[in-house]
């Protein structure tokens, strides 16, 4: 009787994680500007993170500041108002500090900036505490990183539910890998839901696979 509990509550418990899991996201993970209201595009260089407030800003508005405010030398951040035309050293001690106030988003940057320079263990540490902390772009990275066994030993089952942690998140790219893994398993039908779902919030690799 015990056995056949445990196999009923497993049972159960995967179907929870299923119903989230295919849950049809609102947005993705990167939501909208804070000037704008628009959503923010998938392409990483049609925005830009702030460090001195870790906020994403849409290109058009980040411009659009500078433009409004060439008669100033600082170009003010276009949701904090502080200066960001500083050097780049001041620029690490702005995410340094942010860091240090448990801020997941500067985390990610600084793993980011260490994983770029090859430094896959410190870049480990950051991303892991960033996604503890449910920064969603840490999740998709470290599923990466465990895959291919960058600053630490490869891990198929933790790559697997980083990835799905990011697609919980309304990450489309981790969505989009999460199908191809399904489909290389020969589960077509949870694959294919994947890039549907993909596909709706824009990633067009989907609508090809």
């Amino acid at each position: 009787h015990k056995s056949q509990h445990e196999e009923a509550c497993k049972k159960r418990a995967a179907e929870l994680r299923d119903e989230i899991l295919f849950k049809q996201p609102d947005s993705s993970h990167l939501g909208d500007c804070p000037i704008c209201m628009m959503p923010l595009q998938l392409h990483l260089k049609k925005s830009a993170i702030m460090s001195c407030c870790s906020t994403t800003i849409c290109n058009g508005c980040d411009y659009g500041t500078i433009r409004g405010e060439k008669a100033s030398l600082d170009f003010p951040c276009p949701f904090c108002r502080k200066p960001t035309r500083i050097k780049h050293e001041d620029m690490m001690k702005q995410r340094m500090k942010r860091i240090e106030a448990n801020d997941p988003v500067a985390m990610y940057q600084e793993g980011t900036f260490q994983f770029e320079d090859g430094n896959y263990e410190r870049s480990f540490e950051h991303f892991i505490k960033a996604a503890k902390l449910g920064d969603v772009e840490a999740h998709f990275q470290l599923s990466i990183m465990y895959n291919n066994g960058h600053g630490v030993e490869k891990d198929k089952g933790k790559a697997i539910h980083h990835l799905e942690e990011a697609t919980i998140g309304g990450h489309p790219t981790a969505r989009y890998y999460l199908g191809i893994y399904e489909w290389n398993n020969d589960h077509i039908e949870r694959a294919v839901k994947h890039w549907i779902i993909a596909a709706t919030q824009g990633f067009d690799d989907s609508i090809k696979a």
